[in-house]
């Protein structure tokens, strides 16, 4: 059987999933005992992992607010992860109820939890695809008939690059995105680095999960907003984007970077 070109296949608990690790770091109950396990070695490893995390999910809903509140009244999120309450539609919607937002992600456990909590009014999917194939995510017909891309669009990257190697050239992945927007659109992306301590013990639990962690550095990382127009403060540690509160303690340890740009052309 297949949905959206992608073989259905039953829930692999043999090794732990990215989406399901992040989801037990921030205190979610969509996850196994072998995620558990993978997460608590990852926090054993980078101590800063769960302020970390939650920081970074923190900065994705100032990043929405932001988006939505410069006039953007629709938005992809591609790699979404298993929905985490609020989610980018309520966060959106909350500013202006009309925006329409498309998920997209390669976990058919992730639509099917999706699909589970989206409303049922026609301004949110999700869909199944892959970051790493971005023109067929771009020409699917669910994210065509959601997302006008003759008027602005968000396109929201945050925390899935890191799950790409450079053999899936994902410079060039984003490149393909930025090109199919029109000018007015925003790219919110965030990446995990280890430019503030040597994370590579946290990288080796992800030799063992169904994706690599594939850290970059600051200057890797600026690379993918070729094309756009960084907005103030930058590039900065996930918690020091315009933040609303004051920062979570560990904050200077804390491996996210973040940045919002804008295409002017």
């Amino acid at each position: 059987m297949t949905q959206d070109g992608f073989e259905a296949v039953g829930i692999d608990t043999s090794r732990p999933h990215p989406a399901r690790i992040y989801d037990y770091l921030l205190g979610g109950r969509d996850n196994y005992e072998v995620d558990q396990r993978a997460g608590d070695e990852l926090a054993a490893a980078a101590p800063e992992a769960r302020i970390g995390v939650r920081a970074n999910r923190a900065f994705l809903q100032r990043a929405v607010r932001y988006v939505v509140g410069s006039g953007v009244r629709q938005i992809l999120d591609i790699g979404t992860g298993l929905p985490t309450s609020p989610n980018v539609h309520e966060v959106a919607q909350s500013v202006a109820p009309d925006v329409r937002v498309a998920y997209v992600d390669n976990d058919p456990i992730v639509a099917a939890h999706g699909n589970a909590l989206l409303s049922r009014s026609g301004t949110t999917r999700i869909i199944l695809g892959d970051l790493r194939d971005p023109r067929s995510v771009l020409d699917h017909r669910d994210v065509r008939r959601l997302i006008d891309f003759d008027q602005p669009v968000a396109l929201l990257l945050v925390a899935v690059l890191h799950f790409l190697t450079d053999a899936d050239r994902p410079e060039e992945i984003v490149a393909t995105l930025r090109d199919a927007l029109p000018a007015g659109s925003f790219l919110v992306l965030s990446h995990a680095t280890g430019d503030f301590a040597d994370r590579s013990a946290a990288q080796a639990v992800y030799t063992r999960a169904t994706a690599s962690l594939n850290l970059r550095t600051r200057a890797e990382v600026e690379l993918f907003f070729d094309g756009f127009d960084l907005v103030e403060p930058g590039l900065a540690q996930v918690p020091y984007w315009r933040p609303d509160t004051p920062p979570p303690p560990r904050s200077e340890e804390i491996g996210f970077y973040g940045g919002v740009a804008r295409k002017t052309a």
